[in-house]
């Protein structure tokens, strides 16, 4: 994890409503998809847990297909998807395969048939954020998360034939890091799958697809992964107190640190492009639906950014002040654009993504700030989820709403504190105090939906940021530190039960009030 691109955790760049069950199960297609040498004729989707119950409100249905279709994130196609498959020929179908305690809570299985007649089933895991696991191929298990490149080999299970794989992988002067093998018996089929610090040349692969015993070879390359550094920068860290140390020995701001870090990492002109198209998408996200509101897909939310933004100067003043006031109008319009399958950023999550670009484009604005200085607050905010996707979780359907609104409230207080002069170990203190008090927030979306009740909890994601930073800079400290803190939530995402975790099974999403109006939105499956 030390090597994840900050745009892993202000990202993907998608369209709504969820970056887990929309682009996530979008990109576990996608990675299926590569697999198979023939275009897709015919696919099935059996989707587990929190996937079978939420599949139809998410859009996870629309992303799947979309994702078999080659389509990516930020595709304003993928609510288009059944349209386009069957213009494309592509037949497809859903089943519930239903809830599985030993499965992760966002599985799905996809059993393919290709132009060529070839078939292939591959489990798909979306482990939160937009990230992505491969955890089987046809019925074995395996383990393709995309930290490095990675080559996936079929083939007979006979004497000679990894010797000829890896003497050929060593002609091209190609690294193994890693290689496992797996076959379903002895002298049957069985899957090697490379993990290299290069990937192979076409040529490679084509030869490899023409040798005895080999069925086919193909790379797979997983979506929102970033494949291991071969190189240690001083400034990769997995902890806050790693992240402490290096920022006090180089005299950097945790942003500062954080931009370094991605620089050398990926390049500073591809740093600087990139966070730019984050900063300009979170600009219209929190500002086009106040402008022009849109109604949700399912009719839950629609306007309330505006009520909130033109009631500001009511009520502004007496309760939650101007900035703070503002951000939380951003915050809501993001999740309006959100539900409504447009663009946005997930940060670190699309059912929490209001809450960083409300809170510090809120503040920047008031402080006069321009891009640069405004991007560095983002790459400050970026470090604090890094630590957290690396310590804890930040997806609902494993820890809760407090792994999505109370990680971005974390990363948001950071940096509010950064913005306002705050050091690191301030910062560090505010997403502490901001995680603290969202411990044990529960995900329970009425129908299956990121509209009801996630829209006000990004308000108050804000307003839990503004006040953790207010405090840190205060010089109230939190008796826990952020790393402790961290762990604190992943146990406490882990005790709550299943019924609160992304399944439309509990809490609001059961109360009288709630089944009466979501009959009709379609959330659960």
């Amino acid at each position: 994890m030390a090597t994840m691109s900050a745009f892993e955790i202000l990202g993907p760049i998608m369209v709504g409503p969820s970056s887990s069950h929309t682009a996530g199960a979008l990109r576990c297609a996608r990675v299926a998809a590569s697999l198979m040498e023939a275009p897709i004729v015919r696919v099935t989707f059996t989707l587990y847990n929190s996937f079978a119950h939420t599949y139809h409100g998410h859009g996870t249905d629309r992303a799947l297909v979309a994702g078999i279709m080659g389509l990516d994130t930020d595709d304003e196609r993928i609510r288009d998807a059944f349209a386009i498959a069957q213009e494309r020929g592509l037949a497809f179908r859903f089943e519930l395969g239903g809830d599985d305690a030993h499965l992760h809570p966002n599985t799905v299985d996809i059993a393919m048939e290709d132009a060529q007649g070839a078939h292939s089933v591959v489990r798909g895991e979306s482990l939160g954020g937009g990230r992505v696991r491969v955890s089987r191929i046809n019925g074995v298990d395996v383990d393709v998360s995309g930290d490095y490149d990675t080559l996936f080999v079929a083939h007979r299970d006979a004497p000679g034939v990894l010797a000829d794989l890896t003497y050929l992988l060593s002609e091209a002067h190609i690294n193994i890091a890693f290689m496992r093998t797996f076959r379903t018996e002895r002298g049957g089929s069985a899957y090697t799958v490379f993990e290299l610090d290069d990937l192979p040349p076409a040529s490679l692969l084509t030869e490899l697809r023409g040798r005895a015993n080999i069925f086919t070879a193909t790379c797979i390359t997983v979506p929102g992964s970033s494949p291991a550094s071969s190189t240690a920068p001083e400034e990769l860290f997995d902890t806050a107190a790693e992240l402490l140390e290096t920022c006090d020995r180089l005299h950097l701001t945790i942003g500062a640190l954080m931009a370094v870090r991605e620089a050398n990492l990926t390049g500073e002109a591809e740093t600087v492009a990139a966070m730019q198209r984050v900063l300009d998408v979170m600009k219209a996200e929190t500002t086009e639906p106040i402008a022009s509101p849109r109604p949700s897909l399912g009719g839950l939310i629609g306007g309330e950014a505006r009520q909130v933004a033109h009631a500001g100067t009511a009520y502004a003043q007496a309760l939650m002040g101007e900035v703070q006031t503002d951000a939380v109008a951003r915050a809501m319009a993001v999740l309006e654009r959100s539900a409504s399958m447009g663009v946005i950023v997930a940060a670190p999550t699309a059912g929490s993504a209001g809450v960083v670009p409300g809170c510090v484009l809120a503040l920047a604005e008031h402080l006069r700030l321009d891009d640069s200085e405004t991007m560095d607050a983002l790459f400050c905010a970026a470090a604090v989820g890094l630590i957290l996707s690396a310590n804890a979780c930040v997806a609902g359907a494993e820890g809760g709403c407090q792994a999505e609104v109370g990680s971005a409230a974390a990363m948001a207080a950071a940096a509010l504190v950064q913005m306002m002069g705050g050091d690191a170990a301030c910062a560090l203190n505010a997403a502490s105090i901001a995680l603290a008090n969202l411990l044990g927030l529960v995900c329970d979306p009425v129908g299956g939906l990121v509209e009801v009740p996630c829209q006000n909890r990004n308000a108050i994601g804000v307003a839990c940021a503004f006040s953790a930073a207010q405090l840190a800079l205060s010089d109230v400290k939190s008796l826990v530190p952020f790393d402790e803190m961290a762990r604190v939530m992943l146990e406490v995402g882990h005790a709550l039960p299943a019924s609160l975790r992304e399944t439309a099974a509990g809490g609001i999403a059961t109360a009288p009030s709630a089944c009466s109006v979501c009959g009709g939105c379609g959330g659960r499956g």
